[in-house]
Formats: structure tokens, sequence, C-alpha cells
């Protein structure tokens, strides 16, 4: 499945509750995506957000219906240490 990073920006520093993380991930199932891990900036403002999904539509239908945003989508290739060892 394709992977992609989305870049997300809040007006307010994100808290995220044991109960959003089970909305969120209802949601990214009727979708058909996967949120793999996030990275959150110091100031709790921008999250870089990694997703398995089949197309980038899939992803902005899920953020749409959660109310968050998706400023950018970004596929990616997965590289690591390892292929140049």
């Amino acid at each position: 499945m394709p992977r992609f990073i989305i870049e997300r920006n809040f007006a307010e520093k994100l808290e995220v509750t044991n109960d959003d993380k089970l909305h969120i991930k209802q949601i990214n199932d009727e979708e058909g995506v996967e949120w793999i891990f996030s990275f959150l900036s110091a100031d709790k403002r921008k999250t870089y957000c990694l997703y398995e999904a089949p197309d980038e539509d899939a992803l902005r239908k899920a953020a749409e219906r959660l109310n968050i945003p998706a400023d950018v989508i970004t596929p990616v290739d997965r590289l690591d240490p390892g292929v140049f060892a």
C-alpha cells in the first residue's frame, strides 16, 4: 500500500485523548487508511504523520471527516540505512 507523510498545522496545541484515538481509528478504517505514527513539534502545534492509504483522496476524506488539517500530503518511499551497508 502506498505511504504518505501528512504535515498538519494546528491553531492551538494538540491534545489527543484515548476517545480521540478511537474515533480517529474508526474514521480511518472506514476510509481505508492506516495511521502508522506521528512526530509532534515541541510547541505541539505541528505534526508530521506517516500513513498507508490507497491514495491522497482517502487521506483528505478522513481528515475532513475528523475536522483536522491535512496541509501538505507527500507520497513517500521507505529508505533506511541498511540500503547503504
